[in-house]
């Protein structure tokens, strides 16, 4: 391609009156460059969208990326087969990775590790700089600079960009996976930036725009491109500040879905981190703008990089002009919109029933199974889920209640350190949490990363397939779930694997035998208040302002799940009372028969567990045969004399 003249700040005033034409226009003049982009693209890098344009020795911010690989005005790159923007730059700049750097919990938490443990200032900064601002971190170690600390990050706008395109794309291969706790090694010799697609690369508009050769790099797809920075161990301090030698498993996600089916490397059937957070589209697309004779790309990964952290999805969307985030409401919702859709329809099965009742317990389970490839929750410790469960009367009054939260959003009942693991649920102050809880050296509760030596409870839900015997477990330990729960990722069998567990309620009845509504939920926190509390009490620009920002807010759990139904099964009377015979019981052929039935009995209903009826048949006969529905499960038949219920539980196959 022969050199293009580009065209720099102009402006032009136009005024248009009938048909007579007055313009006054004034340029600096003309530039030579050798550049694949017209003189449009270069006015609209130059205009500045809010995106960070610059670059280091390493490292290009992604407002370089942009003019290529975002919104394309024309509509004919970064468009999926119907039209619509899927461009990657506007999917990526409302994601919490987009904003690591810029994010004020984190850089509150790290104030706070600071000031705790203020001789290790320029370790904690550098570690934490390494995967929140790691194209300004990293780039001072490739060029001999030493550790990286927060008050070079905030005047560096490349490293405020988080975590941007090339931190990613330029990994190397032969790391993939090996490396953790904000370790990488990226390729440097020829600049690449590694894509999947493999044929028919057109890379010279890159290479002369931007100094990057786009190459092929099958890795950019593989879970281990993650591993360096959602697999992070820590180095523990006791409480005077002196380092033990010992270490804490901080998070370990890639771990995680090391020790799972959605292992790749291991189940043929497995599903790679990106499988989720960049899902794939089968559309055919233009993966840059301006070049119309480019192929056509598919699959095509959509940059959502959707987690679960809506709360701080939401902070950032009404603190973006304090904070100074390039993304606009808009984009801040769109990610929010995806985060709740993978929370709600993509991360747990949750099912309950009534197993038994009396006049004195409601015997209640509640089946809980973890649909994600790694840990629910995963990654930062803060993060807890938990069930909700309330048992109400006839008249809707609240005959029982575990898990639920109060006004300032904790958990009712919870206790004043932790609140343990349970199988058994048989009181309301007793709540099931699904958690982390970091141990010091002393054995006692602490939300200082640093001061962490062991973990008191780490119950959290467990992928499909982890298991105790695979290799990655001493850092996917579960801990705080006593032996006695036989059901915490294990099958009827005992085998286990499962991903899942069962929480058994025992709820007081009181002698109360009429009909209950039984409401289940499950709710996730990502920054639960207690988290904070350490934290708060000290101050800092940081801590303050985060505290100014959380305030404003209303940490609220998210819902996650929620099911509801009706149990019938009021009649805890001996049917044999009433000198009914019912028979078979099982049932094997659909059919169920009812003899001996005298005056007494006013109405004869059927109904399944979810409260519907399923047979009413007209009173007033001896004999009865009734027909259940296909399909089998289980039924219950309410007798009801005048005086009295008689309820009798009837499987069908």
């Amino acid at each position: 391609m022969g050199n293009r003249k580009i065209i720099g700040r102009t402006s032009v005033a136009v005024l248009l009156l009938g048909t007579v034409y007055a313009f006054l226009a004034w340029s600096r003049g003309p530039e030579k460059a050798y550049a694949y982009h017209s003189a449009e693209e270069m006015e609209a890098f130059q205009r500045g969208t809010g995106l960070p344009g610059g670059q280091n020795t390493h490292f290009m911010a992604s407002g370089n990326c942009e003019g290529c690989h975002g919104f394309d005005f024309n509509g004919f790159a970064n468009v999926s087969d119907e039209g619509a923007d899927i461009n990657p730059v506007d999917h990526w700049r409302s994601t919490m990775m987009a904003n690591s750097a810029h994010d004020p919990l984190w850089r509150a938490k790290v104030s706070h590790e600071v000031l705790v443990n203020p001789a290790h200032q320029v370790g904690l900064e550098d570690k934490c700089t390494s995967c929140h601002a790691p194209m300004g971190r990293h780039d001072k170690y490739l060029t001999g600079g030493g550790p990286y600390s927060i008050s070079e990050m905030v005047q560096d706008p490349v490293a405020l960009d988080g975590v941007s395109c090339v931190a990613c794309h330029i990994q190397s291969a032969d790391s993939i996976g090996k490396l953790n706790s904000g370790n990488m090694k990226f390729d440097l010799l020829g600049r690449p930036l590694y894509g999947p697609y493999s044929d028919n690369i057109f890379g010279a508009p890159m290479t002369s725009f931007v100094g990057y050769t786009p190459l092929h790099g099958e890795h950019i797809n593989d879970a281990g491109l993650c591993a360096s920075c959602h697999t992070l161990i820590t180095e523990t301090a006791d409480l005077a500040g002196n380092l033990t030698g010992g270490t804490f498993v901080e998070q370990a996600t890639y771990h995680e879905w090391l020790n799972s089916d959605f292992n790749t490397n291991e189940h043929i059937d497995g599903i790679s981190c990106q499988g989720c957070h960049v899902p794939r589209v089968t559309d055919s697309v233009v993966i840059s703008a301006n070049y119309t004779f480019l192929d056509r790309r598919s699959p095509y990964g959509l940059h959502y990089f959707a987690g679960a952290n809506t709360f701080m999805l939401n902070l950032l969307k009404n603190n973006r002009v304090t904070l100074g985030l390039s993304a606009t409401a808009a984009q801040f919702d769109s990610t929010i919109e995806r985060t709740l859709l993978l929370l709600q329809q993509n991360s747990l099965d949750m099912q309950a029933q009534v197993v038994d009742r009396t006049a004195d317990t409601a015997y209640i389970d509640v089946s809980l199974t973890n649909l994600v490839g790694h840990k629910f929750p995963s990654g930062y410790p803060a993060r807890r889920a938990f069930v909700e469960l309330v048992v109400t009367n006839a008249m809707g009054d609240t005959l029982f209640r575990s898990g639920g939260w109060d006004e300032t959003w904790s958990i009712i009942g919870h206790d004043a350190e932790w609140e343990p693991h349970y199988d058994v649920i048989d009181h309301p102050d007793k709540a099931q949490i699904y958690e982390m809880v970091m141990g010091d050296v002393n054995g006692n509760k602490t939300t200082v990363l640093e001061r962490a030596d062991v973990p008191l409870k780490d119950n959290r839900l467990v992928p499909s397939g982890f298991s105790t015997t695979h290799f990655a477990y001493d850092t996917t330990v579960i801990a705080g779930v006593p032996a006695s729960d036989l059901d915490f990722n294990r099958d009827e069998l005992g085998v286990e694997g499962n991903g899942g567990d069962v929480v058994h309620y025992r709820v007081p009845m009181n002698g109360y035998t009429d009909q209950i509504q039984v409401h289940v939920k499950f709710w996730y926190q990502s920054v639960p208040p207690r988290w904070l509390d350490e934290m708060f009490a000290f101050n800092s620009p940081e801590i303050d302002t985060f505290r100014v920002m959380y305030e404003n807010e209303e940490p609220a759990p998210v819902l996650i799940s929620e099911t509801s139904f009706t149990d019938l099964s009021v009649g805890i009377d001996d049917l044999r009372e009433l000198g009914v015979l019912m028979y078979p019981n099982p049932v094997f052929d659909g059919v169920l028969r009812i003899d001996r039935v005298d005056e007494r009995v006013e109405e004869i209903i059927v109904h399944d567990l979810n409260g519907r009826t399923v047979a009413r048949p007209v009173t007033g006969k001896r004999h009865y045969r009734i027909e259940l529905p296909r399909g089998g499960g289980t039924f219950l038949v309410t007798f009801r004399t005048r005086e009295r219920s008689f309820t009798e539980k009837v499987v069908s196959f």
